[in-house]
């Protein structure tokens, strides 16, 4: 059978096929003859031309389509296209005005609608029922009876939150029947399976509002006690016992208060803030060592801190040498003297000193591999601690600050070998200047008598402090003999060039005028009053008028 057999692809003809009448071609036409609109009556219509072989291209939108001849009858004939025909029967032929109805056009294989007889504004005829139906309808002789439906008893409606609705046991249950009742034939939508009811939901809700309930008045009550009840707190001076805490650095008002509060000092940090709040000077509490009582008082506490008696506190000041740095700690910690300097001796490597620092070429002259390391400031020492917590803690604070202030990058800018006689030239800014004022002037001092074309000293420094800080002592009065027959690398009277190491623990104004000294030319100096009052000179015949005003001044 061809593919115009039916019009719909490749589908075998049927005889008994309601849409062909009498089985073929002769009864299709038939029906067409039939068609409504033409009250029986054939009807004859003009030869339509043809134009050769234009109307079997395969033209987009045409397909194969021609324009109909016509029966003795009147009705188009279509040749070699019983599609034509079969659409010209579909779409019920002429209307009443002898027009001819809307041919339709191939369908386009991008239009998924394009084999529905709708998307043509057409209707195909229901044979269903008829005599022309197929498979025919069965006699009422032999057609089936159909059950009787269950008596199903109907359950009083429940909330779904009562009865469970929503669960996925509901819903499979549901998707059977529905099969079932396909199966069956039947439209009628059996009773629901009788659902699950349980007494916990009820529960459940009790106990949310019940929960939320208590949640609200814990909060409210948290409220009430933060904004308006008073912070927990003792009373008095505190207990016998007593107990040190650390403060850090940069410690505020809660922190501090936290602290003393696991300590068992005060009871809560919310009174000691009140308390600092509340006392002159109590927001000037620095970080440091405190030994305090346990149960005390906010108040009591504060004012404790603020009393320097109570601070088991290290301070290191600028210009101090190590060697007073340890006996303060040892007195701190309550140990024998010379505890802490020869834990320093044995374990500076291992202290967190720079590598620029411990590979000096001045090693093996250096006194203190330490000096110049304890930067200037307050740290925590209470009984208790070990010396070499406490050492680290200003050798890490000095190393912090020398990294801040690029000592490494600039050492060579100012013509030194190193960061090490960077701090080495601050050391000696320190010891030497008396005022703020006169760093900078005595930096360049410094610098000046370091450079190869110095003729006025020669390289040589000359200054006391190296001397007594050699000999351990602060004395400007040394005769020339004393100093002259002393070699140590130390004495800068007999040694060019810069000590082998810091002399002291320099400040952070000594630092800052070493790293930006004047440019004035100065070379010489004298505290004209041995006291404070620094002059400065750029020639010796200078120097010489400020000796002798010194001479004068010392009854010399």
């Amino acid at each position: 059978m061809t593919e115009y057999g039916r019009g719909q692809g490749s589908e075998p003809w049927h005889p008994q096929d309601p849409l062909y009448g009498d089985g073929g071609w002769e009864g299709q036409q038939a029906h067409v003859g039939r068609q409504p609109g033409y009250g029986g009556q054939p009807q004859h219509y003009p030869q339509q031309p043809q134009y050769g072989d234009w109307g079997q291209e395969q033209q987009p939108g045409y397909g194969h389509e021609q324009y109909p001849s016509y029966d003795g009858q009147g009705h188009p004939q279509y040749a070699g296209h019983p599609q034509q025909q079969y659409e010209y029967q579909q779409h019920g032929g002429w209307d009443a005005t002898g027009t001819q109805g809307q041919v339709p056009y191939a369908a386009d294989p991008g239009d998924p609608y394009g084999q529905q007889p709708v998307a043509y504004g057409g209707e195909q005829p229901d044979f269903y029922g008829t005599e022309d139906a197929y498979p025919p309808p069965v006699p009422p002789g032999r057609r089936r009876p159909e059950p009787e439906p269950e008596d199903v008893p109907e359950e009083e409606e429940q909330h779904p939150f009562f009865t469970g609705g929503g669960d996925d046991d509901d819903d499979d249950e549901e998707h059977e029947l529905a099969g079932r009742r396909d199966r069956r034939g039947k439209g009628k939508k059996p009773a629901k399976g009788k659902k699950r009811r349980t007494g916990c939901a009820c529960m459940v809700v009790v106990l949310v509002f019940g929960g939320g309930l208590g949640a609200v008045s814990y909060f409210g009550y948290k409220f009430y006690q933060n904004r308006f009840a008073p912070a927990p707190d003792y009373k008095g001076d505190g207990t016998n016992e007593t107990v040190t805490v650390e403060i850090p650095k940069g410690a505020g008002g809660w922190d501090i208060g936290n602290r003393l509060k696991e300590a068992g000092v005060v009871k809560s940090a919310e009174a000691f803030v009140h308390a600092q709040n509340d006392i002159k000077g109590g927001n000037s509490i620095q970080a440091g060592a405190y030994l305090l009582k346990k149960e005390m008082s906010a108040a009591s506490a504060v004012k404790m801190m603020l009393d320097p008696k109570s601070q088991n506190n290290v301070v290191v000041t600028p210009g101090e040498r190590n060697a007073g740095v340890y006996e303060a700690i040892d007195r701190k910690l309550e140990l024998a003297a010379g505890t802490t300097k020869k834990t320093a001796q044995q374990e500076y490597k291992q202290l967190g000193l720079p590598a620029w620092a411990l590979n000096t070429q001045y090693a093996s002259d250096i006194r203190d591999p330490l000096e110049g390391f304890f930067f200037p400031g307050t740290y925590p020492a209470a009984k208790g601690m070990k010396p070499d917590a406490i050492l680290k803690q200003m050798v890490a604070q000095a190393t912090s600050k020398y990294d801040a202030y690029g000592l490494s990058a600039k050492a060579q800018d100012l013509g030194l070998n190193n960061p090490f006689e960077l701090v080495t030239v601050a050391s000696l800014v320190q010891a030497e200047g008396k005022t703020h004022d006169d760093f900078r002037k005595m930096a360049e001092v410094v610098y000046n008598r370091l450079k190869p074309t110095n003729h006025e000293t020669n390289q040589l420094l000359q200054f006391d402090s190296t001397y007594n800080y050699l000999k351990g002592t602060s004395n400007i009065h040394i005769s020339e003999k004393e100093i002259n027959s002393n070699r140590n690398p130390y004495n800068t009277y007999t040694h060019k060039g810069l000590p082998p190491g810091p002399i002291g623990n320099p400040g952070e104004d000594a630092i800052m005028a070493a790293l930006n000294p004047t440019h004035d030319g100065w070379i010489y100096f004298v505290a004209t009053d041995g006291q404070n009052n620094t002059e400065f000179a750029k020639t010796y015949a200078e120097f010489q008028q400020l000796k002798e005003k010194f001479n004068a001044s010392s009854g010399n």
